[in-house]
């Protein structure tokens, strides 16, 4: 799943989420915490230059997204 993933910033993966209707709850230190209605839990994105594919591909995968959906956001 990883190799088709774009390589982005911790800004840009909040931006396309919240696309979605993920909404920016708070931030605490380089982590921007992002909550959406009907999801019990927050997504917590590191606000980092570049995301490593594996935390990307993680937060996609808690967002209850596929790889395709999330790249048509972008």
């Amino acid at each position: 799943m990883s190799e088709h993933l774009p390589s982005l910033s911790g800004k840009e993966c909040v931006k396309a989420l919240m696309l979605q209707g993920w909404v920016e709850h708070r931030q605490r230190g380089s982590h921007i915490i992002l909550q959406k209605q009907g999801f019990p839990r927050g997504l917590c994105i590191p606000n980092h230059k570049t995301l490593d594919k594996g935390t990307l591909a993680s937060i996609i995968r808690q967002a209850g997204l596929t790889p395709e959906e999330f790249r048509q956001l972008l």
